[in-house]
């Protein structure tokens, strides 16, 4: 009797006939929880990746803005702490200015 049930069942599917079949009628509940298991997977899945793809997209806008930042410090530090020393030259006459020319070196004498 077993065996005419397996040979049953096997021959249903291979018909075509499992949904329409007794099958899914006595297991319908399972069925389309097991679906919607799949699906809400499939969906968290995606999101995941798409949330996780996002993050790294920010995580180099991050990067990119704390190297700015540190630019525009140093450049902000630069100027303060020249135009204050250029202040206190002015201020003590000592007859200092800035160069135009950028310091090069003297040549030598070979021996």
């Amino acid at each position: 009797m077993a065996k005419k049930q397996k040979q049953s069942l096997i021959l249903t599917i291979l018909r075509g006939r499992v949904l329409s079949s007794d099958i899914f009628t006595r297991h319908w509940l399972f069925i389309t929880t097991l679906m919607a298991v799949v699906m809400l997977y499939i969906t968290d899945k995606y999101e995941n990746q798409t949330s996780m793809e996002e993050i790294r997209r920010l995580n180099g806008v991050l990067e990119v803005a704390k190297t700015e930042c540190v630019r525009a410090r140093s450049a902000f530090m630069s100027r303060t702490r020249e135009s204050r020393m250029q202040h206190l030259v002015d201020s003590l006459s000592l007859g200092l200015y800035v160069q135009d020319r950028p310091p090069f070196k003297l040549p030598s004498e070979s021996r």
